[in-house]
């Protein structure tokens, strides 16, 4: 019932007539929101799901939020430390709990945002809003188990280092970054992760500060009584006491010349070459941002020119894709390719530039522009078909904005790019002096 909802969605966006106005409304479902008095945020999307929830506890802190010198790394850190239980529920005994619900639970961390995120039954739906209010107010870990997991941490990034693709984007995102805190990686800087295991008590500070509902959004998706589950979040949670403090992040100074690196790789690697340029902070109303989302399937995408050259016809690379994602600071937008010889690399690099020109001068045709503009709705859409991936969604936006309002205004945005607003984006982004180029080379 859910795909043919979504088909019917399809085919009434695909036959609106391009002389009538665009429907506004993009995400099938209706949603509510919530704040409790004491600054937490609750996003509730019902949907038909029988008997399946998904509850993401959305964290706005990621690395991002590193600020203090030789303290990065914490944000992952807690990833792993929130799992450490409780004096109510210590870790085996929570462990065992949700194995017992037959509860799928995991967490990630990026640069912006740490989420905590389980699939269950919607009959344990107390059950885990217990669990999970427990958790964040009440975590508890000593010395030792602090020093275990930090310890397990540094493993962690000495297994990251094997990969190529690791070496490269910290080596870029150090380079690229002079003041702010995208300088460091998800998982930090080596040396304040090996020192990790004697900052006990910063760990608290950081725990205490990021850690309270005014920075938390819980978000639960799937088959339930919006009512009863605002209810339900109402008295586990409205105990838990604000105290949020914001992080001291320095901007970044504008980039007035492009910067570049080889790095030397410990082992077999074919050469991997990233192109970076400097981006923007998201912003639903900036159509730079929005166009460059755009650029970067129409001119790296498996349908664009170069993909077709350099991958299919000359076999250059194994592969070339482009990463223009949104941030809640300006960030990067990558172009990375891992080249067969290394003799093309110059050559490749060059056919990045000509293409990213090429965009610059050229105005794109409007029928490719508007065919991408579908498949991205249609791609979007019939993705929303679980509760998990309705809620695997939403994170990013609720930590760059605060909701999921965005998601329709996104999209009706997209609807409203032309060609010319493409090749604005592309003279504006993809110059000389925002350049930033790593290649890394194998030693063998």
């Amino acid at each position: 019932m859910l795909k043919t909802f979504l088909t019917g969605i399809l085919i009434l966006i695909a036959g609106v007539s391009m002389a009538r106005p665009k429907p506004e409304k993009i995400f099938p479902y209706k949603y509510s929101t919530a704040k409790l008095d004491n600054g937490l945020s609750v996003v509730l999307v019902p949907m038909e799901s029988p008997g399946l929830v998904s509850y993401y506890s959305v964290v706005r802190t990621g690395s991002r939020d590193e600020w203090e010198p030789g303290k990065s790394g914490f944000a992952h850190f807690f990833e792993h430390m929130m799992f450490r239980g409780t004096d109510k529920y210590p870790g085996p005994v929570y462990d065992g709990l949700i194995t017992s619900l037959g509860a799928d639970a995991n967490a990630y961390t990026s640069d912006d945002l740490t989420v905590f995120h389980l699939n269950f039954a919607s009959d344990d739906l107390e059950k885990v809003i217990e669990l999970e209010s427990d958790r964040f107010q009440n975590l508890k870990y000593d010395v030792r188990e602090f020093q275990t997991e930090s310890g397990a941490v540094y493993g962690e990034y000495r297994k990251g280092r094997t990969s190529p693709w690791e070496v490269a984007f910290e080596k870029l995102q150090d380079m690229a970054f002079l003041k702010h805190t995208y300088k460091h990686t998800t998982i930090g800087f080596e040396q304040d992760i090996k020192d990790m295991p004697n900052m006990y008590d910063y760990s608290i500070s950081f725990f205490k500060r990021y850690y309270r509902p005014e920075n938390v959004v819980i978000l639960v998706v799937g088959d339930f009584k919006k009512d009863n589950v605002l209810k339900l979040i109402k008295k586990y949670y409205s105990s838990w006491q604000p105290g949020y403090v914001s992080p001291q992040i320095t901007p970044e100074p504008p980039q007035t010349q492009e910067r570049s690196a080889v790095v030397s790789y410990p082992g077999k690697t074919l050469p991997l070459l990233v192109v970076s340029y400097k981006g923007d902070a998201f912003d639903v109303n900036n159509k730079n941002i929005l166009s460059s989302v755009l650029i970067g399937d129409l001119a790296f995408g498996e349908t664009s020119d170069i993909y077709k050259k350099l991958v299919l016809k000359e076999q250059k690379v194994q592969f070339i894709q482009a990463d223009f994602g949104f941030s809640r600071d300006p960030k990067l937008l990558y172009i990375y390719s891992m080249v067969k010889d290394p003799k093309d690399v110059e050559y490749v690099k060059n056919e990045i530039y000509k293409t990213l020109s090429n965009f610059q001068n050229i105005l794109v045709d409007n029928k490719k522009l508007n065919d991408l503009k579908k498949k991205e709705r249609y791609s979007f859409l019939m993705h929303l078909d679980t509760p998990d991936n309705v809620a695997g969604f939403l994170p990013q936006f609720i930590t760059l904005t605060g909701g999921i309002d965005v998601v329709d205004r996104l999209y009706s945005g997209l609807d409203k790019v032309t060609p010319e607003d493409i090749l604005q984006a592309a003279k504006y982004y993809f110059m000389p002096e925002k350049r930033n180029v790593v290649l890394v080379r194998g030693e063998n």
